[in-house]
């Protein structure tokens, strides 16, 4: 098939590439004329494992390509995904005007009827007004919504080999056209699921608020496990193996973050507003992640002995991007906790091995930087874990004790070995484990 991607973001990318791999000749648009010169040489401006093996391959064998002219290929697609940013207003709701543009400018050069839809996260009713758009069109346009449930640091794997496909059509004489793109990523299985446009939009916002609200609701019990002397790990084995519940996303931390939960959540609470609704639980959970900061942060001042205290204090971060394994850096936890204890007078000494340049070009001389993990240990008074980063996980316990000015470690992310760590007598604070403050 010949498919046209408009947007080179992660997601347009992503779904790019992915569909190149499959054998469709593919043609990705984007008015960023440098980041079109970089990616048509193969240089991509993010990071995610596999992505640039992937489009430099395809590249090379003529199924991708990359332009920053929409008419170029507007008219020769079978089919095209708009998969442009939605960002946030200030009340929360999304910003449609880049979905709604790419679909007037496409109107305004059609010389055929198309088939055209958002990869894009967009509210329930975007593809009405899509519809509406092509009603001044002399040639109307079938539309659709596809939205995509990639997790940064997997999406190469996650496109291959999808849990679901959620497909939103108004037409069912679409139907084979759609099992024809994606049977190559279903050949085990078919896992792509036929739904009215309308509730694949919602789809995707029930899916990211129910996780978010997983994520919450574990970092609330912590809470309770470190008040009465449980522990959280025990619980979250116990109630993962219920099979209604299972194991994802049952893992205490610094709360959610990135480009996806926080502003989904958001523009799902603005949607229920406008619709004279209150999403009880969708709220608590995101406001207990709004929280999460502040109180992992009063553990560490109860541990020096106040806020005072961290004035003049060096501390060391292991990962501050969002989560392991991506360079994305957009509203991480990890970020918020280190510019909160930078506010009190701490030295912030930080490492992560793929966000460090975005961090710099955003955050400047607010960090120290290293471009090794022990490194930044030198003479600081703590190391806190930010990421769940692999690198991570079987430290030397012996360096970092001999490295840091006082052995102890916050584990935000309960990656390491508590026993280990004792034994080599450094103090260990994780969460949700009774007995630590």
């Amino acid at each position: 098939m010949k498919i046209t991607i408009v947007g080179t973001g992660y997601v347009g990318l992503v779904a790019g590439a992915a569909m190149a791999e499959a054998g469709n000749k593919v043609t990705c648009v984007d008015i960023d004329h440098k980041k079109i010169e970089s990616l048509s040489l193969g240089t991509i401006t993010i990071y995610e494992p596999g992505l640039s093996e992937l489009v430099s391959q395809n590249l090379a064998l003529g199924r991708l390509c990359f332009t920053s002219e929409l008419a170029n290929s507007i008219n020769d697609s079978d089919i095209i995904f708009i998969a442009v940013g939605t960002p946030p207003h200030e009340d929360g709701s999304a910003d449609l005007s880049h979905v709604l543009g790419v679909a007037e400018q496409i109107s305004k050069i059609a010389k055929k009827s198309l088939l055209i839809g958002t990869k894009s996260t967009v509210p329930v009713g975007t593809g009405d007004k899509i519809k509406e758009i092509f009603k001044n069109s002399p040639f109307p346009a079938q539309v659709f919504s596809n939205p995509e449930f990639l997790k940064e640091g997997h999406a190469i794997n996650d496109f291959m080999k999808p849990d679901r496909i959620i497909m939103g059509i108004d037409n069912g004489d679409l139907k084979p056209i759609f099992s024809e793109l994606y049977a190559p990523f279903m050949r085990q299985k078919d896992r792509l699921i036929f739904m009215d446009i309308k509730s694949a939009e919602l789809t995707k916002y029930a899916a990211n608020a129910m996780l978010a609200t997983r994520i919450s609701f574990m970092n609330e019990l912590a809470k309770l496990c470190e008040k009465t002397g449980a522990n959280i790990n025990d619980v979250r084995y116990g109630i993962g193996s219920d099979s209604r519940i299972g194991p994802s996303f049952l893992f205490p931390g610094l709360g959610f973050g990135g480009s996806c939960f926080p502003k989904d959540i958001r523009a799902l609470l603005h949607m229920a507003k406008k619709n004279d609704l209150k999403l009880s639980v969708v709220e608590a959970g995101y406001e207990a992640n709004q929280s999460q900061t502040d109180f992992l942060f009063q553990k560490i001042c109860n541990h020096f002995g106040g806020i005072q205290k961290l004035k003049n204090l060096k501390l060391a971060f292991w990962g501050l991007s969002f989560k392991a394994n991506t360079d994305d850096i957009r509203e991480s936890p990890a970020i918020k906790l280190a510019l909160k204890l930078k506010k009190q007078g701490a030295e912030i000494c930080a490492y992560d091995s793929h966000a460090l340049n975005n961090i710099k070009l955003l955050y400047g001389n607010d960090f120290t930087y290293f471009t090794h993990n022990y490194e930044c240990l030198k003479g600081a008074h703590a190391l806190i874990i930010g990421t769940e980063s692999n690198e991570f996980r079987s430290p030397d316990y012996k360096q970092i004790k001999q490295l840091l000015k006082t052995p102890l470690i916050f584990d935000y992310k309960n990656l390491l070995n508590a026993k280990a760590i004792h034994e080599n007598g450094i103090t260990y604070y994780g969460i949700g484990f009774g007995g630590h403050p």
